[in-house]
């Protein structure tokens, strides 16, 4: 079987994807995703879309991962897994989308704007 390569992508997060056969091993970064990530919600979200179809030991999952903060990170690798999942078995496309794992969140971060402290909040206003 050949590698299946896609990207995920959240904030400022990105996600490359390395599917291939295999006994279940997914490598984040040369780390074991366990070390990587120290929570177990961050652990759930990087499996979830494998759990939804029972084959957690059927394929290695190399990942290289860049930028963000720890949760955009694993938000950007369960994207990019279910993408793999789908090029891999088009059949499972219906149930990942049903649970909205196909799907960009591309909420970012608000720019700072130019007379404010930070986005939205203002200097503090003396009326006398």
């Amino acid at each position: 079987m050949e590698r299946i390569h896609k990207i995920g992508r959240r904030k400022k997060s990105i996600a490359r994807v390395y599917l291939s056969e295999g006994k279940g091993d997914i490598m984040i970064n040369g780390k074991s995703f366990q070390d990587y990530f120290c929570t177990d919600l961050l652990r759930y979200k990087i499996q979830q879309a494998q759990d939804i179809f029972g084959e957690k030991n059927k394929y290695d999952i190399k990942v290289n991962v860049n930028g963000g903060g720890l949760t955009g990170q694993a938000e950007a690798i369960r994207l990019a897994i279910a993408r793999a999942l789908v090029e891999k078995s088009p059949e499972y496309r219906e149930k990942l989308k049903e649970q909205s794992l196909l799907t960009r969140d591309s909420r970012m971060v608000e720019r700072k704007k130019p007379g404010r402290k930070k986005a939205r909040k203002r200097f503090q206003f003396s009326k006398r």
